[in-house]
């Protein structure tokens, strides 16, 4: 988990994945097994997402996964099929 200001409050963080250039690259909000996946789950950790502004966008409850990719210039973003295979020189480091 990693602390974060949102707005004024105070929010932790589940996963947060850096590039080796210390920026901000794919969150991951977990939640545990049976809890359902619902539009809540996804308002949480794109709330969390507005200072940080990272690429991809995962939740899970372990037998559930959904990842999406973020489009800033489009104000939009696109679901994937898998989570995205991450390039050898992204040097990446999560936290």
């Amino acid at each position: 988990e990693k602390e974060l200001q949102v707005q004024g409050q105070k929010r932790r963080l589940d996963l947060i994945v850096y590039s080796k250039a210390v920026e901000p690259y794919l969150l991951v909000e977990c939640k545990r097994p049976g809890v359902k996946l619902d539009q809540s789950v996804f308002r949480q950790i794109a709330w969390y997402n507005m200072p940080l502004r990272v690429r991809y966008l995962v939740v899970t409850n372990g037998p559930e996964t959904y990842c999406c990719e973020m489009d800033y210039e489009l104000n939009s973003f696109r679901f994937l099929d898998a989570l995205p295979d991450f390039p050898a020189d992204a040097d990446l480091l999560p936290h």
